[in-house]
């Protein structure tokens, strides 16, 4: 008997393949909401046992992050446009129920410093919470205000993981919110909560980072943006160090300014009388120091010259030029024998830095000598009894003809 073999069947035709569709899952942030909420209260706002109930739970974060941050903030999922809890489950362990005070508030930012920690994706989320928040303050209570500005401030000095200080600064600057003053109360407790553990240097490198550290008087009303209200301000609420920082800032501006407009006006060889005026309107304006306008007036002559590159004799004779040309404007400001001096050291020190000038300082000397900038008792009491080092030993022998020549001048006198 011969065994016949069987072939198995097939299918005829074209196999059609499919394309699998993908589920997506219903968005459901109350849920997530509750159920952070819940770990809340199970371990009853311990927050060291809360962290790792959240690190090892296999909740959504990457989908709710900012859900979970509102749980962390205000105690549970706000209504949409506002900063009222919704009607799901909340706990009174968050941010604003806690104290306004910094040993109140910096667990919760040591907590949120774990997560992110683990969890580093998170921080593009708490970055939004805040910024919504912060561009939200009138709906918050006045002392909220001061827990979230407490808290921002802690934050930056805990370095959070990231946070970009421009996250915080920016959305402050809303016209309406600063109208009302709100910006400027949060901004006070911020600087006076960073301060506590931070100096000025710091505190002047974040608002560079933010972006806003030439524009401090925009957190302030219009009826309010001056220098004046600025340092009566922060004086009031004891930031002596902020206020000196402002003033600083606000008189190197103006010197600044002084400078650029000296400078364009020599180089475009404007009349003297003119430019002696102007020079009178800004110090009356901005009520410069004698010294300090001498200075200015020194870096603009030297910076109205039209430098030949390298041509040393060249460089020479123009530096030459714009002094005498100009020798009035400081004869108006150099009243006095400190003056003077101040103006030696001034050009000693520019000398010895500069590359151009190195062998031009007794020219100049003499220069400022000739003009009636600078006396005889002054070249005489900086050659002897000079304090200033730098250049000063070469300095000293290059004058040695000029000076020998003073005071054989003054035997025959």
């Amino acid at each position: 008997m011969t065994r016949t073999s069987k072939e198995k069947p097939t299918l005829g035709g074209t196999r059609i393949k499919t394309r699998k569709r993908n589920i997506v899952a219903a968005l459901d942030p109350a849920a997530f909401a509750d159920a952070v909420v819940q770990i809340y209260l199970d371990h009853a706002g311990d927050l060291e046992l809360i962290a790792k109930s959240i690190e090892s739970s296999d909740l959504n974060f990457s989908r709710y992050g900012d859900t979970f941050f509102e749980v962390v903030f205000i105690g549970g999922r706000s209504q949409p446009g506002t900063t009222t809890l919704d009607e799901g489950g909340h706990h009174s362990y968050s941010v604003l129920n806690c104290d306004a005070k910094h040993e109140s508030i910096l667990p919760s930012v040591l907590y949120i410093q774990k997560i992110l920690r683990r969890k580093p994706f998170l921080i593009k989320n708490l970055e939004n919470v805040m910024r919504r928040f912060l561009q939200s303050l009138e709906l918050f209570e006045e002392n909220e205000r001061k827990k979230l500005a407490i808290f921002t401030a802690l934050a930056f000095s805990q370095k959070l993981s990231g946070l970009p200080p421009e996250t915080v600064f920016q959305p402050l600057l809303k016209d309406n919110l600063v109208a009302k003053g709100l910006v400027l109360t949060f901004i006070t407790d911020f600087f006076r909560e960073y301060l506590i553990g931070n100096n000025i240097d710091d505190l002047v490198s974040l608002l560079k980072r933010g972006k806003v550290e030439n524009n401090l008087l925009d957190f302030f009303p219009s009826a309010r943006r001056s220098a004046e209200g600025f340092s009566e301000h922060f004086t009031k609420e004891g930031l002596m160090a902020l206020v000196e920082y402002h003033e600083k800032k606000v008189f190197q501006v103006k010197l600044e300014e002084m400078k650029s407009t000296l400078t364009t006006l020599m180089a475009e060889e404007a009349d003297l009388s003119e430019v002696i005026e102007i020079a009178k309107q800004h110090v009356k304006d901005a009520k410069l120091p004698d010294i300090d306008i001498l200075r200015i007036l020194w870096d603009a002559i030297m910076e109205s010259v039209q430098w030949s590159g390298k041509n040393q004799q060249q460089n020479a004779n123009a530096a030459l030029r714009q002094i005498e040309k100009w020798a009035k404007l400081l004869n108006t400001f150099c009243t006095g024998r400190k003056l003077e001096l101040e103006l030696m050291y001034k050009v000693q020190v520019q000398c010895y830095e500069d590359a151009k000038l190195l062998k031009l300082f007794p020219k100049v000397v003499q220069s400022l000598y000739e003009q009636d900038v600078l006396t005889e008792d002054t070249i005489l009491l900086w050659f002897r009894k000079g304090t200033n080092p730098k250049g000063r030993q070469n300095f000293v022998k290059d004058l040695e003809t000029f000076v020998q020549w003073l005071e054989e001048a003054e035997e025959e006198d």
